[in-house]
């Protein structure tokens, strides 16, 4: 595959794709890329009639997609990308640029346009490529492209083009229609690449991949220098319509024009982060975030949303019997983090879930982490109020936050009441939804006939025979004492060539990040966060060889370890001594 020679480049790197689009997702995923989705927040309104051609809109629309993410990810997500790709879709017929319908109406006089014609598909795909500097700067070069496709349409009918309408595909794509689905009805040839209608022409990405990784350092990359959101300012204007040279790029001191956008150098102004901390600003508004993330769950706002397709204040307000005051500036908070969505309809504003809340924030989703934010905000709010003590003392607050000691608290707080118990189990499995595909086939597994997944009072129960155990968020939690207990058991258990999947989040070498992983530290359970090579050690002693690491991009990494024959080390699974010594980074 084309991909295949960059993709050993990109390991240890954060690539993230600034798109929700299902179809870009399915693409990457499917070519063996590794990734984390960040929607971006840019605002896709720039003034087309700037553009001399829909490509460069394209491009240019993709370009700030991408930059707006790798811009935002140090401060809101609090992790800085290494890779951010941006894409944009657009459909052209006559002239016209056909982007997505807004209703049912706008999507008939779409595809009637297109009806018996042959129009282009263009994609406009950007590749951010970020790189830190001493200090707080950060460097960003842009690879750009874009790719054509020719499509011809059949003749449509009436009943074709309402039966198609009426299915709700063409909704939420470009030119409203899908090509790789029901679309592909209307579809009498194609002239170039498919993927590219679909929405990622992942031939041409391939290339520039390549390009990129295996060229010298000044490849075909334009560099922006971010210092301050300012910059962005020009960059935002261009959404807001500023269509008769109120905008203008500033490269080396002279202007150029909106016609050579794509080429230029983006400057900040003389105000630096220095003057204006974003980070630090970000970090104070961190907890009030959090806080609306609860509390919208709690009040089952997203649940709300998702039973209707739009929602009114008033109507939000009355079914989760909340003041419209209060729920209003609720939603407006929740829109602003990229939560919830707020459209204009008529008269009024409607509000509605993002692709995002209705995927992790709905209850009712297979991929809900409902469960999880609960338990956050009713069992790890309380203890992180008391923070400062915690540090002080270096002891859990449970005591002071729930009115148990610590080793009570499990059993008092959690088991106490049924319910409590189900939501403490419904948290636990909201995090095995997520992480749970990512962990199962981080490894090949198949040499193992039987599995145990570690769980109940496993220091007191006796544990089953298996082929493999896997120890899930666990490790992280008890103290070495108590681990030794825990792990010796298995040991005895385990027969040369049995295998062990740790499931945690792993810190790097250097306990700098992931930074989840260190704030999580700071409940003061009795265990701690490590690193791999901190968990190799702590397996070494009961005689399990770490095989294999893989850092999987979800909410936990995952680690396969081998127990040992002690009267001979270099057959483990058939492996040879070098590739048991040396774990293999996937």
């Amino acid at each position: 595959m084309l991909l295949n020679p960059v993709i050993s480049k990109l390991s240890g790197k954060l690539v993230v794709l600034a798109s929700a689009s299902p179809r870009r997702l399915e693409i990457l995923s499917n070519a063996g890329l590794r990734f984390e989705v960040v929607p971006s927040w840019f605002k896709e309104t720039l003034d087309k009639s700037l553009f001399k051609s829909p490509y460069d809109y394209a491009v240019e629309t993709a370009k700030q997609k991408a930059l707006e993410v790798a811009h935002r990810m140090p401060f809101k997500h609090l992790k800085s990308p290494d890779v951010v790709i941006g894409a944009d879709t657009v459909v052209t017929v006559d002239g016209l640029i056909l982007e997505k319908p807004t209703d049912k109406q706008d999507a008939y006089r779409m595809l009637s346009r297109l009806s018996g014609k042959e129009h282009s598909v263009f994609t406009g795909v950007a590749i951010v490529l970020c790189h830190d500097k001493s200090g707080s700067d950060t460097d960003y070069k842009v690879v750009d492209f874009y790719e054509e496709t020719k499509v011809k349409f059949a003749e449509l009918s009436e009943e074709m083009l309402w039966e198609y309408i009426n299915s709700g595909e063409p909704m939420d794509k470009a030119g409203g229609y899908g090509i790789q689905a029901l679309g592909g009805m209307l579809v009498e040839y194609v002239k170039g690449d498919f993927l590219n209608v679909v929405g990622f022409p992942l031939n041409h990405f391939c290339k520039q991949l390549g390009l990129i990784f295996n060229s010298p350092p000044e490849s075909p990359a334009h560099k922006i220098k971010r210092e301050s959101d300012e910059a962005w300012s020009l960059v935002n204007s261009l959404s807001e319509g500023a269509a008769n040279g109120e905008v203008e790029l500033l490269e080396n001191g002279k202007d150029v024009s909106q016609s050579s956008m794509q080429e230029q150098i983006v400057i900040g102004p003389e105000c630096s982060r220095q003057d204006i901390p974003h980070s630090i600003v970000s970090l104070l508004d961190g907890f009030k975030a959090s806080k609306t993330l609860f509390t919208a769950s709690k009040l089952k706002v997203f649940d709300v949303l998702n039973s209707s397709n739009s929602l009114t204040l008033e109507e939000v307000a009355g079914q989760i019997n909340a003041s419209v005051l209060g729920t209003e500036r609720l939603l407006e908070a929740a829109v602003s983090l990229g939560l919830l969505e707020r459209v204009k309809q008529q008269n009024t504003s409607v509000y509605r879930n993002t692709e995002q809340a209705s995927r992790f924030l709905v209850s009712e989703s297979p991929e809900s982490l409902n469960g999880y934010i609960l338990h956050c905000n009713d069992m790890v709010w309380p203890l992180f109020s008391h923070l400062e003590n915690a540090v002080r003392e270096g002891t859990s607050q449970h005591e002071l936050a729930f009115g148990k000691k610590n080793e009570d608290v499990f059993q008092d707080a959690y088991y106490s009441k049924d319910e409590v118990k189900i939501r403490f189990m419904d948290a636990m499995h909201s995090i095995a939804r997520v992480t749970g595909k990512d962990v199962a086939t981080a490894f090949d597994l198949s040499p193992y006939k039987t599995a145990c997944d570690i769980g109940g009072d496993f220091f007191k129960d006796d544990l089953p025979k298996a082929d493999l155990y896997i120890l899930a968020r666990i490790l992280h939690d008890w103290s070495d004492e108590k681990l030794d207990v825990l792990l010796s058991k298995l040991s005895k258990m385990c027969t040369p060539g049995c295998g062990l999947l740790v499931s945690e989040i792993l810190l790097d070498e250097e306990r700098k990040s992931p930074s989840r992983a260190l704030l999580q530290a700071l409940s003061m359970t009795e265990g701690k966060q490590r690193s791999p090579t901190e968990y190799s050690d702590l397996l070494q002693k009961h005689g399990f060889t770490l095989k294999h690491i893989n850092h999987t991009d979800n909410l936990l990494d995952a680690m396969l370890f081998v127990k040992e024959d002690p009267n001979d080390r270099r057959t483990l699974l058939g492996c040879s001594s070098a590739s048991i010594e040396t774990a293999e980074l996937e």
